[in-house]
């Protein structure tokens, strides 16, 4: 190497270093104290080095270290399950663990703070978002990681910041636009986090040569922060989460030695950490005893996660061709197989000593359209109506506008904290109950809407935005999935839509033509403006993509990840 060639490269670096300023020189002395085999890919803004340090790092990378086998058992065990159903089985209660469904056994008691959860309000973990739903009224906030967060490394480290705040009680956001400054209020919600499902990764951070679980990234981040100052306002209970997506009681297995692990090394009593599980995959509902059975020292109880459960529904019996699901917008919880689904879980849940939470109201207030929106909460008014009297111990709203009146169904009809006496031993639910095809009809405007939906929530993904108002709905991933899906189910089997005068075949071609003219729909309601900046082109590429594919994927955001993954080269070394 030359004598020249390093008085240059020397000079560059210094002056790069001097035009960055004190922040680029921080922040690579942050870097460099970096454990062993991690690595940080993404950008490193101000701040992040708060969130990204070596201990929380470390704690990190000793969970990836242990817990990475057991991740990847089961999601090849999620492979070969599927493969089944794909050969003509389908999913039943498992009899081998008939003695765990049969035997008398409860959870281990919930703490006070969670006792009531009438109402819950749910949202990604952005700034103005965390502060309005911790003020909003509703007894919880599950602040989300997961299908309502696009995981932006971004959008993910600045997450951590902000639940930070607020679970020190610091958090502020400012309106500029507005000149308002919005903070916490005196009392506020309970907090819960969802990190992601076991199915995603963490790009940004590697460690030993490979990206992190992104759940796994999720709760040891949020955990090595929050755990002390939050188990200090809680009567030494949390932090408490959510988890999505889990198929099976040995996921759940794994996030209960997770919690243990998490306990122990920093000296804190086991049972201290609460989880609530989302019973939102069809695989999941024949395993909701066995779930709680192995969460049962760190259970809050189980929830319906309807819109990712009817998803599932579709994905589990995709080579059935005799399991055409009607328009989605027919699939309510009134029919057999959502209403079989959502009584187990109460009888299940109330027979283990823990909370059986509702479904979500995606409803949000129509300020332009009085009408329109004394329709719309009427709808959600008689759904809350419905699962109250079902026995279930709360439920979920997408918008504060809805907690008032969600609060009202519950408090006229459930004035103590829950119904954890209602035992609904009158629920006799079969797997026949739990499979039963929902009634209705297939049609082109159905298409037409799953294929509007999925382009337009697909393109806010894109762009860093992954809860979206659409068409006076709240949509997140879940819905967006079940468009997909449901997409790709028609046009795999050439199903016939109702059509007057003749019914019409769902092909390739015909659904081609849709999307390019939806492609023109959504320009128009947008503005051309919007629509050239935007990613909607691309969108409506993936989208289709995944709609007409030989083999469906799992996850729609599993390819779509790769589309806002961005590494940053000052930091693409191994330090």
């Amino acid at each position: 190497m030359s004598v020249l060639f390093l008085y240059v490269r020397n000079f560059l670096f210094v002056n790069v270093c001097m035009m960055a300023g004190d922040l680029v020189l921080k922040m690579a002395q942050k870097l460099n104290q970096l454990p062993a085999g991690v690595r940080i890919r993404g950008n490193i803004a101000s701040g992040y080095e708060k969130i990204l340090t070596r201990d929380a790092l470390q704690f990190l990378a000793d969970i990836e270290r242990e817990f990475r086998p057991r991740v990847k058992y089961i999601l090849a065990c999620r492979k070969e399950q599927q493969k089944r159903y794909d050969q003509g089985e389908l999913p039943s209660f498992d009899p081998a663990t008939k003695a765990i469904r049969e035997q008398e056994w409860v959870c281990a008691e919930t703490p006070a703070v969670l006792a009531d959860r009438r109402v819950e309000i749910t949202g990604p973990v952005e700034r103005k978002m965390i502060i309005n739903a911790l003020n909003s009224g509703a007894k919880v906030f599950m602040s989300d990681f997961e299908d309502s967060l696009s995981p932006t490394w971004d959008n993910v480290v600045r997450g951590h910041i902000n639940l930070r705040d607020a679970v020190n009680g610091t958090i502020q956001y400012e309106d500029k636009a507005r000149n308002k400054i919005y903070k916490l209020n005196d009392k506020t919600a309970v907090l819960l986090v969802r990190p992601r499902g076991w199915h995603l990764q963490e790009a940004h951070i590697e460690i030993d040569g490979e990206p992190a679980t992104g759940p796994l990234a999720d709760f040891a981040l949020y955990f090595f922060h929050n755990h002390a100052a939050f188990r200090s306002k809680h009567g030494g209970y949390g932090p408490f989460f959510y988890l999505p997506k889990m198929q099976h009681s040995r996921e759940a297995a794994i996030w209960n030695a997770v919690f243990e692990k998490a306990q122990d090394t920093f000296r804190i009593p086991r049972g201290s950490i609460k989880a609530t599980v989302l019973i939102e995959t069809l695989p999941a509902v024949f395993q909701m005893h066995e779930i709680l059975y192995e969460l049962r020292q760190h259970s809050a109880g189980l929830n319906c996660g309807r819109w990712d459960y009817i998803f599932s529904f579709i994905k589990t019996v995709r080579a059935h061709p005799d399991r055409l699901v009607p328009d989605r917008v027919q699939v309510g919880m009134t029919q057999h197989f959502l209403k079989s689904y959502a009584e187990l879980l109460i009888r299940t849940c109330h027979q283990r000593g823990v909370h059986a939470m509702g479904g979500m109201a995606a409803q949000i207030p129509i300020k332009d359209n009085p009408a329109a929106n004394d329709a719309a909460f009427a709808l959600v008014k008689a759904d809350k109506l419905r699962e109250v009297k079902a026995g279930h111990d709360g439920t979920w709203a997408a918008h504060p506008g809805l907690i008032k009146l969600v609060t009202d169904v519950f408090d006229q009809n459930m004035p103590q904290p829950n119904q954890l006496r209602m035992k609904r031993t009158d629920v006799n639910v079969t797997e026949h109950d739990l499979l039963q095809m929902p009634k209705g009809v297939r049609t082109l405007e159905a298409l037409r809407l799953n294929t509007r939906v999925g382009i337009q929530y697909l393109e806010a993904w894109l762009t860093g935005t992954g809860s979206v108002p659409l068409y006076n709905l709240m949509e997140d991933a879940a819905t967006a999935e079940i468009s997909r899906v449901q997409n790709w189910q028609w046009i795999h089997y050439n199903a016939l839509l109702n059509g007057d005068p003749v019914p019409v075949k769902v092909t390739k071609e015909l659904f081609a033509k849709v999307v390019e003219e939806e492609l023109w729909r959504i320009e128009r309601e947008v503005g051309s403006q919007r629509f050239s900046s935007g990613r909607f082109q691309e969108a409506a590429k993936l989208f289709a993509k995944q709609c007409t594919t030989d083999e469906l994927d799992d996850f729609l955001t599993l390819e779509a990840y790769n589309y806002i993954t961005t590494f940053s080269p000052i930091n693409s070394a191994r330090l």
